[in-house]
């Protein structure tokens, strides 16, 4: 369906370009003459209204026709009727912005460390799975990442922050303190927070993996 407007615009091009009378090209368009001798009255005025949009969704690109006309109406007091506003809104095509993406500026992570011997770097992390029942079950990995020599391994349906402190104090007790504890998010900083135990959690922002320095176990 063509609207009227379209059909006023089709008509007139025909009479400029083909050379037809006003009232065959209304004829064949099905156009009133009244309708194709019409002028706009409030063309200026629209196009006041076509400057602001352009302005307001320039300077504020978040903003969508209702907040470009409640500032029009209220702070500018413009007495603009709102249906007449969104036309033009709709006409410069306004409504089919595209709100642009937010990339974040991801930091080149640092390469880890080799370590050179032992219990100078140890690794930890959560493996899970499933038995034939449906149950869900935890499987913490400890390993030495000089020679991926694997300390210890607990499993168990559950595994609490005092289960994986108890297993790394035993750990400790005949192997040693290591220099360095590298683990992910999964594990909460607090895990390494023992009654006799002061540890130092240090993270590095926009990483997969936080590596926490353990300080000297106090008696």
């Amino acid at each position: 369906m063509v609207r009227p407007s379209r059909r006023r615009e089709m008509a007139q091009k025909a009479v400029q370009q083909y050379g037809l009378s006003i009232r065959l090209a209304c004829l064949i368009f099905s156009v009133s003459q009244t309708c194709y001798r019409y002028k706009a009255k409030m063309d200026v005025e629209n196009e006041t209204i076509a400057n602001w949009l352009l302005r307001l969704t320039d300077n504020h690109r978040n903003w969508g026709f209702g907040l470009c006309y409640l500032y029009l109406r209220n702070v500018k007091g413009f007495k603009w009727n709102h249906k007449r506003v969104y036309r033009i809104y709709k006409a410069l095509e306004l409504n089919l912005r595209i709100k642009p993406r937010k990339r974040l500026n991801r930091e080149k992570p640092e390469p880890l460390a080799v370590p050179d011997s032992i219990n100078q770097v140890w690794s930890m992390d959560f493996m899970y799975d499933q038995l034939s029942d449906g149950r869900s079950f935890r499987v913490l990995n400890i390993i030495d990442d000089y020679n991926r020599e694997a300390l210890g391994i607990e499993i168990d349906f559950s595994l609490p922050s005092e289960r994986v402190i108890r297993a790394l104090m035993q750990i400790i007790e005949w192997r040693g303190r290591p220099l360095a504890i590298r683990c992910d998010n999964v594990l909460n900083a607090r895990t390494f927070f023992a009654n006799r135990q002061s540890c130092l959690v240090t993270a590095k922002k926009r990483s997969n993996l936080l590596q926490a320095h353990l300080s000297a176990c106090t008696q």
